[in-house]
């Protein structure tokens, strides 16, 4: 057996072995060669980009590509960028090149501004969306997003295409070109900081509950309270949850949160002889271990029967079995089931229909319009009239006003947040 130090001889068409300086040249440039199409591919284009003084850069990311491997098989998905590589190589005057699995670099070796950019990708989108590439019996259609970059110069220029891919994208546009005045820089910087911050908290406990006071709109008395996320910056500030939250979401840290809320909510009212209520969302309660995790609680804490957990109606109810599984396994315990932002995103009358529920919260934007929007009224009033033959009582939140609060008692609706009684705080009262 040869010794594992020696190059690989390969043969040429004659038999005749290589040179030592042959072999390393092949050996470099498979290095620099896609295997699957043979194009140049990202190590080769930076090479290229480097040696270019004026340059358009094209990227092109076939959508869906996972469904195609998951549904054909990931013979046919390799098949299709085959014959995309094929199609852009024959059809295009710009140098092709492969990038990830389901991407193609474009290299058009001209400055183009944003006009002629438009028309290029528009022209290139036109062409290529929708074509149904043959593949055994079947015919796979492809889809596509582009970007580019219109900026004065290329510094950055992978970072610049790759934002506005990124943009076009989560937007669900065909293309969409960088310029200058969009600060990507800028907001990239911030989620990758908001990212650490969260992070950061997760890892040190920086998670807090705040509490907004929910009262009965016949004594105007504290029932309860919601139990609300904060995030506690390396500064000490306050962090809303209207900018941490999603993040959580995105680096898949939410249910830490959700946990940490839940554990400090539970503590917190051990002692104190009042109601609270805890957010959960769809995804929390589907969940084996946060099904677990909340049963654990209403075992080992002494509050289960006043604690209402609030469903959040903007998420889309796909599995009503494992919904109604937690719903029936907590009111075991003597917890309570309220729907939150009712009369919002996925609102159906038949959620209510299919699952015990105690209270409905109706949803924000309609209560504080009502005393100006007619429809708005008449929205609250069917939600309130339904959900009284149900059995199910009320609550109205961003109560902000006398007058809002004039509405809510005159459609007779059970209870009422909002900042017209008291903003969200670390503090509650010893007893309601």
């Amino acid at each position: 057996m040869e010794s594992s130090s020696n190059i690989l001889k390969y043969k040429s068409l004659n038999n005749s072995p290589l040179s030592e300086s042959e072999n390393r040249d092949r050996l470099l440039n498979r290095y620099f060669i896609d295997h699957l199409t043979n194009l140049p591919n990202v190590y080769q284009l930076r090479n290229d980009l480097e040696d270019a003084d004026e340059y358009s850069l094209i990227i092109l990311s076939i959508d869906d590509m996972q469904t195609i491997k998951n549904f054909y098989g990931y013979l046919a998905a390799d098949y299709v960028i085959e014959e995309v590589g094929a199609y852009l190589k024959a059809n295009l005057n710009g140098k092709v090149y492969k990038l990830s699995t389901d991407e193609f670099a474009i290299v058009i070796v001209k400055k183009m501004y944003f006009y002629n950019l438009k028309d290029y990708l528009h022209s290139l989108y036109e062409k290529m969306n929708d074509t149904a590439i043959p593949y055994n019996e079947h015919k796979i259609y492809i889809n596509l997003t582009l970007s580019s970059s219109s900026s004065q110069d290329n510094t950055n220029i992978f970072s610049k295409v790759y934002m506005a891919l990124k943009y076009a994208i989560d937007i669900n546009t065909p293309f969409w070109i960088y310029e200058d005045n969009m600060n990507f820089e800028e907001n990239y910087a911030n989620h990758l900081y908001l990212s650490s911050l969260v992070r950061e908290a997760v890892s040190n406990l920086q998670i807090i509950p705040y509490f907004q006071a929910i009262v009965d709109t016949k004594t105007l008395k504290i029932r309860k309270y919601e139990c609300l996320a904060r995030l506690i910056d390396e500064k000490g500030k306050i962090v809303s949850p209207i900018i941490f939250i999603p993040i959580a979401k995105k680096i898949k840290n939410y249910h830490i949160i959700t946990k940490t809320i839940i554990e400090k909510s539970f503590a917190h009212f051990e002692s104190i002889d009042c109601e609270f209520t805890i957010n959960l969302s769809i995804e929390d309660i589907v969940k084996k271990d946060m099904f677990e995790f909340i049963t654990n609680k209403l075992k080992n804490y002494k509050v289960p029967d006043r604690v209402t957990f609030e469903i959040l109606e903007s998420d889309a109810i796909d599995d009503f079995d494992k919904v109604n599984s937690f719903i029936n396994e907590v009111r075991r315990y003597g917890a309570k089931i309220a729907i939150d932002d009712f009369g919002s995103g996925y609102s159906n009358f038949s959620h209510l229909t299919k699952m015990k529920i105690d209270y409905i919260k109706i949803d924000g934007s309609l209560i504080k319009n009502m005393d100006k929007d007619p429809n708005s009224f008449i929205v609250v009033e069917t939600i309130v009239e339904f959900a009284k033959k149900l059995g199910i009582e009320t609550v109205a939140e961003y109560v902000h006003s006398d007058t809002i609060l004039d509405k809510v008692q005159e459609l007779k609706i059970d209870y009422a947040q909002g900042f017209y009684f008291s903003k969200p705080s670390m503090m509650t009262k010893s007893s309601c």
